[in-house]
């Protein structure tokens, strides 16, 4: 198995080897089983809180359900995308925008193996976004 130094000290045809993609795999299975751990405890924590008499200590307990179900739902939303990204390893199309094609890159998939977009792409769409709202 690969380590972070060796993936980033690999040359650019080993793009998206086969130990390459075995690193992904495995970070993403890592990921998926460590988001599963923290939305269990989430839901354990919200099932624990108790009405407080006491106002202070219900706002502050309220701030810290809103919290904790902001935090579930942001979860929530990364496990389907862990598993895509593990059906594109799959398919061949880790590490390649979807978009254009081009090579996502390895520090950019190591801060997010979830992403789908080079970051031209992304830097596009995003200005794309900011210029609608804006308007």
């Amino acid at each position: 198995m690969l380590t972070v130094q060796q993936l980033l000290a690999a040359p650019e045809e080993d793009y998206m080897d086969s130990a390459q993609l075995e690193f992904f795999r495995d970070l993403l299975s890592t990921q998926a089983a460590e988001v599963r751990e923290s939305l269990a405890n989430a839901r354990l924590q919200l099932a624990s809180y108790e009405n407080e008499p006491d106002e202070l200590d219900k706002a502050s307990i309220e701030e810290e359900r809103r919290m904790s179900l902001r935090f579930l739902d942001r979860q929530t939303k990364l496990l389907p995308k862990i598993d895509q990204s593990v059906k594109r390893i799959d398919s061949g199309d880790f590490g390649y925008c979807k978009v254009t094609g081009e090579e996502i890159g390895i520090k950019r998939l190591l801060l997010r193996p979830t992403a789908t977009l080079c970051a031209e792409e992304k830097q596009r769409q995003e200005m794309k976004e900011r210029n609608y709202r804006d308007h």
